[in-house]
């Protein structure tokens, strides 16, 4: 997986007020939904709800990847968002978070959605990288080091 696949910089948002998780999980879902034809905003949201009532997607360390499969998706879809200020998610460390990936994806069983995840996940999983993106100042920069970095 490649981010440049998934990831466009007008899908960067970069130190952005959260307000709330359902806030940002509607706003987040108008803007996929903007940009990927077929794809239903509330869809994506009520998508996006079901699967954090599952178990929150907060991984720890300030860190959520809210995922989710949508009928009329045909791509795996990213969205990258930084907030300005942390907001509670009920992440397993109990932090809240400040740093974002959404992933959106085609409501069949395969494993793109799967691998791609796991490559998130890993990605996040870097301190540096985590250090790098909470220290960004725009959406191009933030567009550009995820999709250039090396571990």
């Amino acid at each position: 997986m490649r981010m440049e696949d998934i990831l466009t910089p007008s899908r960067c948002l970069c130190a952005i007020e959260g307000h709330s998780k359902k806030r940002l999980f509607f706003r987040i879902s108008g803007l996929i939904a903007d940009e990927a034809p077929g794809v239903d905003a509330d869809a994506v949201f009520h998508a996006l709800m079901a699967r954090e009532q599952l178990g929150s997607t907060g991984l720890g360390q300030g860190i959520a990847v809210p995922h989710c499969r949508v009928e009329g998706c045909s791509e795996v879809i990213g969205t990258l968002v930084t907030l300005r200020q942390p907001i509670g998610f009920d992440a397993m460390d109990d932090r809240p978070v400040d740093l974002l990936f959404f992933l959106v994806a085609p409501n069949v069983r395969d494993d793109d959605h799967v691998r791609t995840l796991a490559a998130v996940a890993t990605l996040f999983n870097d301190e540096d990288f985590c250090f790098t993106l909470r220290h960004t100042g725009n959406v191009d920069d933030l567009y550009t080091v995820t999709v250039t970095y090396q571990a």
